[in-house]
């Protein structure tokens, strides 16, 4: 199995050195049990998919994973590696990891394109926000909390075909109307990872039917 390499940064966002995935997880996490704090970072992806009805997909993250195993998820999120850029990486996610073909546009392409698209062959996303210091809360099994920071863009989408989680780091996906998620948001709260909530209240404008 090949090694997963990421650019790792500092929180000004310079770049630092290349490093292993593993041993990058253990320097930050020693780093953080000793000092409270995580001084360096790398660069990912996090998404919320809809349905053309406009009903969002959440991922129910596998008990068996070491942080937030067993809550409510983003659709999906990953690292980008190597020289890989953040379109390429979610391409490759979304094929990979969920079983379906994905095409990044621009705004203007997208807004365009939704409601002529035969979205249940292929996921339509765009860029909705770039944040330098993304920090993610994790929950590890023994409650404590690791909050990690990320270079982290953000993206919303369509896809109306079938999706199954391969990896097995999902135990399954659940879709939900922007309305019942907010009321299942405030009702359990412990339910949902803190990237989740995050998401719902920064982007539910773009949470929304294609017209």
């Amino acid at each position: 199995m090949n090694k997963e390499i990421l650019k790792i940064y500092n929180l000004k966002g310079k770049f630092l050195k290349n490093q292993e995935r593993k041993k990058f997880y253990r320097e930050i996490k020693k780093e953080f049990s000793e000092t409270g704090q995580i001084t360096k970072q790398v660069k990912r992806f996090t998404c919320l998919l809809m349905n053309s009805s406009g009903r969002i997909y959440l991922q129910k993250r596998s008990k068996l994973k070491k942080e937030n195993s067993g809550l409510h998820d983003k659709t999906v999120g990953g690292h980008v590696t190597g020289n890989d850029t953040f379109n390429m990486t979610i391409i490759r996610e979304c094929a990979e990891e969920l079983g379906f073909p994905a095409s990044i546009l621009s705004k203007k392409e997208f807004d365009e394109s939704i409601s002529k698209t035969h979205l249940n062959i292929v996921a339509l996303f765009r860029k909705v926000d770039y944040i330098t210091n993304f920090k993610s809360t994790r929950i590890a099994k023994n409650n404590q909390k690791f909050i990690q920071p990320y270079i982290n863009t953000t993206y919303i989408g369509y896809y109306d075909g079938p999706i199954k989680f391969i990896d097995g780091e999902s135990s399954g996906i659940e879709v939900f109307s922007l309305k019942e998620l907010e009321k299942k948001i405030k009702e359990k709260p412990e339910k949902f990872t803190e990237d989740t909530k995050f998401m719902i209240k920064k982007y539910r404008k773009y949470l929304k039917p294609i017209k």
